[in-house]
């Protein structure tokens, strides 16, 4: 393959309670230094565990943990982010979102899309999170 594809996955296993069947993964390194983040969830990545159930900040932390342990296995850090995607299920939910994500990336300033959406992939997910980063020359 032309990418480095971190923690490839299928959503039959992901997903048992749906039908599906896609070949997908959680992290790309595109030319060596573009690193593409898969959505963020609260969700535990080796166990595929539900986490912080009703609980948009406690999701948006482990989302951003997530997040930051995934660009390590990419050999990339929070500092190389350019760009953050925010999707949350209620727009209620937006400042206490933003406060963890701002904490996550202080300093940092990427570019932010925030969307509110109907819904994510399960009913107790309330917010996810992906992230394009992109690692220096001279980090590389």
């Amino acid at each position: 393959m032309a990418h480095t594809r971190i923690r490839t996955f299928n959503t039959r296993d992901t997903y048992p309670e749906q039908k599906l069947d896609n070949d997908l993964c959680q992290t790309v390194v595109a030319k060596g230094s573009m690193v593409f983040v898969r959505g963020q969830i609260g969700q535990d990545l080796d166990t595929s565990q539900s986490v912080a159930i009703g609980d948009a900040a406690g999701q948006t932390e482990k989302a951003m943990a997530n997040i930051a342990l995934l660009l390590g296995e990419a050999g990339a850090e929070l500092a190389h982010i350019c760009k953050i995607t925010i999707y949350i299920t209620d727009p209620r939910y937006r400042e206490d979102v933003y406060r963890v994500v701002g904490r996550w990336l202080k300093g940092v300033y990427p570019v932010s899309t925030g969307i509110v959406v109907s819904a994510l992939a399960r009913p107790e997910w309330l917010v996810e999170v992906d992230a394009i980063a992109v690692i220096p020359e001279d980090a590389a």
